[in-house]
């Protein structure tokens, strides 16, 4: 197969080189420059797994305006929220009768996406998988080989061929897919995730497993947890798992998956970009309101985010 990814970030490095590795064809599209320009200097990503090994990978890289091939099965996003603003149009002029692939953190993607490519040819997925972006032109990636998962769903809830093509290829590079006929529920389970650990580790700037750790832990995760699937109950998601299976997923990942982990909104923060918590906890609160339901604590968690963003700005 060949994949064209947008976005040569930690996740689209991960999805990408693994891809290449098992036997693909992957271009990746960079939108910015010291990354692309570091990549084009080297002939490559140097990647390392584990703060081990550290090798060059060569990868072919372009900018938006430089691609021009519209022969990839897949065009495959993997952004920042609100990146997509941006490189969408940016683009355009390569998308031709690819299908659209998607592991995007928190939720807003999917709608964009719907405006380049049809419902049909729309796949996304959540990845519970660590990496991380040291550097231009470096990235780390955490875990073993064959460590984490991810879940994968069409738009239409209908699985045809080509997806489960995409499924052996995502197995082949480690990715333990699993593909579901269940689109929301599939998405927001991850974002449920996310509005739990990626939220808490940012504010306070700890792992997951310090977090995890914590001997109220349990009691704010369900907090969160339990919140966000009254918001999903009222909206007619039906999420993947029960609400004990989330917070089993939030331990199990965070205790004994990636326990040194910072999670990427935290990297985010850490390095003064701005994070994506509005389309997190921040989009559980739009969709609760939506249905007349107040996610307090996640709005609470919300302007709590954003505060330490204010705060770290002004300390420096």
């Amino acid at each position: 197969m060949k994949f064209t990814v947008v976005g040569a970030g930690a996740m689209g490095l991960r999805f990408g080189v693994l891809l290449q590795e098992a036997g693909n064809e992957v271009d990746f599209v960079e939108g910015w420059k010291p990354h692309y320009d570091k990549m084009k200097e080297q002939g490559g990503v140097y990647v390392t797994r584990e703060h081990k090994n550290k090798h060059l990978v060569p990868v072919n890289v372009y900018t938006p305006e430089e691609y021009t091939a519209t022969d990839a099965d897949f065009v495959f996003f993997e952004l920042k929220q609100m990146q997509m603003d941006d490189l969408l149009p940016r683009c355009e002029h390569f998308f031709k009768d690819q299908y659209c692939l998607t592991a995007m953190n928190g939720m807003g993607h999917v709608e964009k996406l719907l405006k380049y490519f049809p419902k049909e040819k729309l796949v996304a997925g959540t990845a519970l998988v660590a990496t991380i972006l040291t550097g231009p032109g470096e990235v780390e990636f955490v875990g073993e080989p064959g460590m984490g998962t991810t879940n994968w769903a069409n738009y239409t809830e209908k699985p045809d061929d080509k997806t489960k093509e995409l499924m052996a290829e995502l197995k082949k590079a480690n990715f333990n897919p699993s593909l579901k006929t269940n689109f929301m529920g599939t998405l927001m389970a991850k974002v449920v995730f996310n509005s739990v650990v990626n939220t808490l580790c940012t504010m306070f700037e700890i792992t997951m497993g310090e977090y995890a750790n914590f001997s109220k832990a349990d009691e704010l995760s369900r907090q969160l947890i339990d919140e966000a699937y009254d918001v999903c109950e009222r909206a007619g998601v039906q999420l993947v798992g029960t609400r004990a299976d989330e917070l089993e997923s939030v331990n199990y990942v965070s205790k004994v998956g990636n326990p040194h982990h910072y999670p990427s909104m935290y990297q985010d923060m850490s390095h003064d970009r701005p994070v994506e918590v509005d389309y997190i906890n921040g989009y559980l609160v739009k969709l609760g309101r939506k249905y007349h339901y107040e996610a307090k604590t996640h709005n609470f968690v919300t302007n709590l985010v954003h505060l330490a963003e204010a705060t770290r700005e002004h300390k420096e």
